[in-house]
């Protein structure tokens, strides 16, 4: 059943920008925007086996102690320490045995052993186990050698999780091993965050769709089906919001939409100054817009504002740029969106296998892959070279300074992977 409290809406200003500010750094940019933005879904209750990848909305607490009784880390024989000694040595071997999910129901006898199989309860009196490699029977006794270590080969009750320990925390997105572990310790529906809906518009009577003919002057539309095909990745619902033509009317009616029927709102095209960029145009009549100009290479304007409530990051037309920025920008504002929290992949520091003479002014971002341990950078820098994303297996950041970059010098790498791609 959904929480009818829901988190309190955006306001329509929290993009705004301090007067005077010409180009944002991308450290500063990630600073505002986590400081501005809060979770903007409700909260729902799932069974076990329908949590993976959401979004947890509070603390899991273990019900059970896990293990719950200690038990048998291995197939062996179970002895009291005190009556083992140094050398060889026999024991009487007690009838029965303790297997998982059927107990030895009786007391351990002073000076015997009993049979017991890996998992199984450890029998009354049994404080160590002795690997069945190391002992000889012939069905009534045991032989082997002391000294034994005592408690060996045994697993404390709770020795992994006690009960009431928070064996997971508010703001995690479920694995299978989560689910593991919420299993094992009794745990069998978890309190989620609804799925954040991120709808995608692509703006501009120049884009074709995919399997259309396009005329001339016209190019195919590549931002949406990779954006949608992102978002799915990232573990969001993915809405499309189809391809507006450039009449501000038509983009309105379908602007409005996507609000209705999505969390957060992705635009490609139509965020700049000219003549037809009716994006900017109606997100400035709503009085929420913001072109914030950052100082990143490929990207540079990226438009924030609000429409009917909801956030619109108006991503650059240019399929390289609004990859980019999807992953440095609006992945990390997802997050902070669905309630996971303000999260930033971390870099592996990697040897370059490339040059470049950076200048200073603002962080640049290439197209990479790791071969023998090594970043390789895509042959061009263009950001109309959409190939390079595809060869591509991640980013190399370089810093906003100027910097040179030889074979063998140390870059941050940031895998696909890491984004959640």
């Amino acid at each position: 059943m959904n929480d009818p409290l829901m988190p309190p809406p955006l306001t329509d200003d929290c993009f705004a920008l301090p007067a005077g500010t010409h180009w944002t750094p991308v450290a500063e940019a990630h600073a505002m925007l986590e400081d501005r933005l809060a979770v903007v879904v409700g909260t729902k209750t799932v069974a076990l086996d329908a949590a993976l990848d959401r979004v947890l909305a509070q603390d899991v607490i273990a019900r059970r102690a896990n293990p719950p009784e200690a038990n048998s880390a291995v197939d062996g024989y179970g002895v009291r320490h005190a009556g083992t000694k140094d050398g060889p040595q026999t024991m009487a071997l007690m009838t029965g045995r303790s297997a998982a999910g059927a107990p030895f129901e009786g007391v351990l006898a002073a000076g015997q052993a009993v049979r017991i199989l890996t998992g199984a309860t450890i029998p009354e009196g049994v404080d160590t186990v002795i690997l069945q490699e190391g002992v000889t029977t012939d069905g009534a006794q045991v032989a082997f050698h002391g000294p034994l270590k005592k408690g060996a080969n045994l697993r404390q009750a709770g020795e992994d999780v006690e009960a009431g320990d928070v064996i997971l925390t508010e703001g995690r997105r479920v694995t299978p091993a989560d689910m593991a572990l919420a299993a094992a310790t009794g745990v069998s529906d978890l309190q989620v965050r609804n799925r954040l809906r991120v709808a995608v518009l692509s703006t501009g009577d120049e884009l074709a769709q995919p399997g259309e003919d396009a005329r001339a002057g016209q190019i195919y539309d590549a931002n949406r089906p990779m954006l949608l095909a992102m978002i799915n990745r990232f573990g969001f619902e993915a809405v499309d919001a189809g391809r507006a033509p450039d009449d501000r009317a038509e983009l309105k009616r379908m602007m409005d939409r996507a609000a209705e029927t999505s969390d957060l709102i992705l635009t490609s095209g139509g965020a700049s100054a000219g003549d037809e960029d009716h994006l900017s145009a109606l997100l400035n009549e709503s009085g929420a817009m913001t072109l914030w100009r950052l100082a990143i290479k490929p990207g540079r304007p990226l438009a924030l504002g609000m429409w009917r409530g909801k956030p619109v990051f108006g991503l650059p037309g240019n399929p390289v740029a609004a990859m980019v920025c999807t992953l440095i920008f609006a992945r990390p504002a997802m997050g902070a969106l669905a309630g996971e929290g303000w999260r930033l992949p971390e870099p592996m520091m990697v040897p370059a296998n490339f040059t470049k003479s950076k200048k200073p002014g603002r962080r640049e971002y290439l197209r990479a892959r790791l071969r023998d341990g090594k970043a390789e950078a895509f042959a061009s820098e263009g950001s109309g070279r959409i190939s390079g994303l595809s060869w591509a297996e991640g980013l190399v950041a370089l810093p906003d300074d100027a910097c040179e970059i030889a074979p063998g010098t140390d870059v941050a790498f940031y895998s696909y992977a890491a984004f959640g791609l």
